[in-house]
């Protein structure tokens, strides 16, 4: 019973703190479509990350369908040209609102290539 209340009062919580706006605000992305539905994205971008860091670190396989690079190209604020500089960019809002430290960028760039 305990259990089914708690599960209840956090499901009604969340969906009121949507519905009051209390979600990261996370500007548009550039392109038409993502490569998966953004609530699939939100749980399981991660893993997709890292799988596609494993394929191409030891396996040499470098596909763009989950690189890192790709969501960059897309999702770079149009203010700060960047992902994670600034406290509204597209990773750095919603690792703040989830308390989740970005590491990505120790080693990657968080600006997207421009072509020469």
């Amino acid at each position: 019973m305990a259990i089914c209340l708690a599960s209840i009062t956090g499901l009604a919580s969340a969906q009121a703190a949507e519905a009051r706006g209390l979600q990261p605000l996370v500007e548009k992305a550039r392109g038409g479509q993502c490569v998966e539905e953004p609530a699939f994205m939100r749980r399981n971008h991660m893993k997709l990350l890292m799988h596609q860091r494993d394929d191409t670190l030891r396996g040499g396989i470098r596909t763009g369908q989950y690189s890192l690079k790709a969501c960059i190209a897309c999702h770079a604020s149009q203010t700060s040209q960047s992902v994670s500089a600034e406290p509204g960019d597209f990773c750095q809002s919603c690792h703040t609102y989830a308390a989740v430290k970005i590491d990505c960028f120790q080693c990657h760039a968080n600006t997207p290539q421009v072509k020469p």
